[in-house]
């Protein structure tokens, strides 16, 4: 593998997605291309439900300091996998292969695409729900359908796709979250009401940070699926840190209004609450298509790297007939519990790739032909394993937050040094 060249195929037939190989300098994007798509990803309704739980555990002041506190930390961490990728120009999966071998490699690729093909599924079947309670109709199959094609054909597209999409949907989105703030602020009585509500207990604080941090973590370790199109490394780090932090806090602090002055932590349900069917279901469709585009392109590129072949196209195409067909069997809803498991495999996987990246390789590009990468290595292979198993013993013991001691302990172990060094 050699340094990034300024020239690129412009065949149609090709895909410019550069599934196998680094994004060539000529393709990067700036700042402000990368940070549009990133936060089309990190608007994830889940992390709002997630928000109000919490809040109406801890009551809106102290709840706010939680919010900070986890999206600092996702910011960081996502931060550090989005500068691996901007330096080499490589997909999590394609990273992966460098840390653990051609082996490891395809591992996180079954890994990596599998649940998010998972998770495009779930998400259509919540699509489904919410726009037949919008509109009071109890046939859902034909919304499955469509929105399964449709949210797919962004990924399909690639990166100019998603980022024509984010640059609609993120101020789409962004405005209606804050108008429904407004309207909640108003609903309470103002913000003095809202900060004398008291929160109804229950919760710890590691549980709270464990939901919080947990929601988003294990989507965000594939964000250098995107952050490779940066025109720097320092470019990928300050537009994912400053863009995770900002969308994340945000998404927390929505739900969290919502769930304390309207006793919901959705914003679409708030918005159906209050009678705004329509604007309720262009929330939604915003919100989730710009989560399962991601899903998608993730999971087209990590078919890419399964299969070896240098066109993610038909891996979101074939990916996403699954998804479609577990969201109309009904499939997917028995998936979440699962998937949300696996949420412990998937975190340790970064903290090896940020481990290698920056001590290992100094931050640098490690400059190696991915084909000639041997099956196993095992300082990354160790630390991964080690980060993993920390992370599940931690879940079965409701310990800490497992997510991210698995990543602390796989980055540890990463950077120790050794004969592959």
């Amino acid at each position: 593998m050699t340094a990034a060249t300024d020239t690129a195929p412009d065949d149609a037939r090709t895909d410019q997605d550069f599934p196998l190989t680094r994004v060539p300098a000529a393709r990067r994007k700036g700042v402000a291309s990368v940070a549009v798509v990133i936060a089309g990803f990190g608007f994830f309704t889940p992390t709002m439900v997630t928000g109000g739980q919490v809040a109406g555990a801890f009551g809106l002041g102290p709840f706010l300091g939680l919010a900070l506190a986890a999206a600092g930390v996702l910011a960081v961490y996502i931060a550090a996998m989005g500068l691996a990728s901007a330096r080499t120009g490589l997909t999590t999966v394609l990273l992966a292969r460098l840390v653990l071998g051609r082996i490891g490699g395809k591992w996180a690729s079954i890994l990596l695409g599998g649940t998010q093909i998972g998770w495009y599924g779930i998400t259509i079947g919540v699509l489904a729900t919410l726009l037949g309670q919008a509109f009071g109709t109890q046939t859902r199959w034909p919304i499955v359908l469509i929105g399964g094609v449709v949210m797919a054909i962004t990924a399909y597209k690639g990166f100019r796709g998603m980022e024509l999409l984010s640059w609609i949907a993120v101020p789409l989105m962004t405005a209606l979250c804050l108008w429904i703030a407004v309207a909640a602020v108003d609903h309470a009585g103002g913000w003095s009401a809202l900060f004398a509500v008291d929160g109804t207990g229950g919760t710890s604080v590691g549980v709270a940070l464990t939901l919080m941090i947990g929601t988003f973590i294990s989507g965000g370790t594939q964000v250098g699926n995107w952050t490779r199109f940066a025109a720097g490394g320092w470019t990928g780090f300050s537009a994912t840190a400053v863009t995770i932090l900002l969308v994340q806090g945000a998404m927390f602090f929505f739900g969290g209004l919502g769930a304390i002055a309207y006793g919901q932590p959705d914003f679409a349900e708030v918005l159906m609450l209050i009678g705004s069917a329509a604007v309720a279901a262009l929330l939604i469709v915003a919100n989730l298509w710009t989560t399962n585009d991601n899903a998608a392109y993730a999971f087209g590129v990590a078919g890419s790297e399964l299969f070896g072949k240098a066109d993610k196209r038909p891996f979101v195409v074939g990916g996403v007939v699954i998804g479609v067909l577990l969201a109309l069997t009904g499939i997917a809803d028995a998936l979440s519990a699962f998937l949300t498991a696996l949420g412990v495999l998937v975190p340790p996987l970064g903290g090896a790739i940020i481990g290698t990246f920056l001590f290992r390789w100094k931050a640098h590009d490690p400059g190696t032909d991915l084909d000639s990468v041997p099956p196993v290595r095992l300082p990354g292979l160790v630390a991964y394993l080690a980060g993993t198993a920390v992370a599940i013993a931690g879940a079965a013991l409701g310990i800490g937050i497992p997510a991210l001691q698995g990543v602390a302990v796989a980055l540890v172990l990463a950077a120790i040094p050794t004969k592959e060094s």
